[in-house]
């Protein structure tokens, strides 16, 4: 027996009281909540209130600085709070994707969520949505992070470096390109062609072989193509059959993509990750030192596990030229074995190492 090893059980016996305590707390809270969610919809109100949300945090952080209590990390379990809260009101499920309304990103979290009531909201850009994730503004972000032909998406790597924002689950959309004008155009109607730049790369040999007199121009995106060209004369769009039910436009010709092997894998990021499935991914970053081998030494832990690295490219590192991050997927849970004591090992080998998050894989 270990010297005061009495006093520590009564201290444990302490906490297992006091967890309890909290979660009988918990539970009245969320009964209170959910008589709450019913008033509002007897009486019409939105389940959602932002002010009143910045409020009970902003006390909440002043009351735990009270207590000696880090502020940021109590506002943090109490953002959780709100969203259990959120939930059994019957609000709707907040999803952010890469705007404007039509787009691939649109399609690939309308994909993951289907079944589940969800609000989505398109968003501007890519940081945007990591800042309203990690603000606890929106319950989940889906960015695009990489295409089977164009490669990794940059600015989502660095996000995902740079961001607490987990990585919550992966979506995969088969990238189909359709020719979409105004209703009762015909291909000999068309003057003009817009698109995203990729999308007309992508569509070139349909282009020069049925519009080859037509004008090329470039937009942002597919979805504001199809947008544009919902108000111009002789203008069509290459977009998504999405884009085009929603700025009431006709589909002329379906995949006109010159491959077919098209993907883009998305990303769903949440303020954590998802629990084990039985068929997981874990996705992380790591650096190692510039000595020989080291690359080698750092992925041993998962080759001697016999798991399977699904994915693995390096980014400059930025801090310093010509050091490298790698990013690697890899199949398993990070808190299932063998992961869990191959991560604890690769740790060792890196000069830094963090863990993006567990989710169900796609395929």
């Amino acid at each position: 027996m270990f010297p005061g090893l009495d006093e520590l059980e009564e201290y444990r016996a302490r906490i297992d009281e006091l967890d309890k305590r909290i979660l009988e707390d918990l539970a009245l809270r969320v009964e209170a909540a959910r008589r709450i969610g019913e008033y509002k919809r007897i009486h019409g109100i939105p389940i959602w209130d932002r002010e009143r949300e910045a409020e009970v945090l902003s006390r909440v952080r002043v009351q735990a600085e009270g207590h000696g209590l880090d502020p940021l990390e109590v506002s943090d379990i109490y953002r959780l709070i709100l969203a259990l809260c959120r939930r059994v009101q019957g609000e709707e499920t907040r999803v952010a994707y890469l705007g404007p309304r039509g787009t691939f990103s649109e399609e690939a979290a309308r994909k993951y969520f289907t079944g589940q009531p969800s609000i989505y909201a398109a968003v501007d850009n890519v940081k945007d949505i990591f800042r309203l994730v990690s603000t606890g503004e929106v319950d989940y972000g889906v960015v695009p992070v990489e295409n089977s032909i164009e490669g990794s998406v940059n600015i989502v790597l660095d996000m995902l470096l740079e961001t607490d924002c987990m990585v919550y689950g992966e979506v995969e959309v088969r990238i189909r390109h359709n020719l979409i004008a105004r209703p009762g155009m015909g291909l000999q109607d068309i003057r003009v062609v817009l698109s995203h730049p990729q999308a007309l790369a992508q569509c070139r040999p349909f282009l020069e072989e049925n519009l080859p007199k037509a004008r090329i121009m470039e937009s942002a995106s597919t979805a504001a193509a199809v947008r544009r060209a919902s108000r111009l004369k002789g203008a069509a769009a290459i977009g998504t059959e999405l884009a085009a039910q929603i700025y009431d436009m006709d589909v002329i010709a379906k995949g006109i993509e010159s491959n077919p092997n098209n993907y883009t894998r998305f990303l769903v990021i949440s303020r954590g990750d998802h629990p084990p499935t039985g068929r997981d991914k874990t996705s992380i970053i790591f650096s190692v030192p510039h000595r020989p081998g080291a690359l080698h030494r750092a992925l041993q832990p998962l080759a001697s596990r016999n798991i399977n690295l699904t994915r693995i490219e390096s980014r400059p590192a930025r801090m310093t030229p010509w050091d490298y991050l790698f990013y690697c997927d890899f199949e398993g849970h990070r808190m299932e074995e063998p992961c869990l004591e191959a991560l604890k090992e690769l740790e060792k080998a890196c000069t830094m190492l963090k863990v993006l998050g567990s989710y169900p894989r796609a395929r």
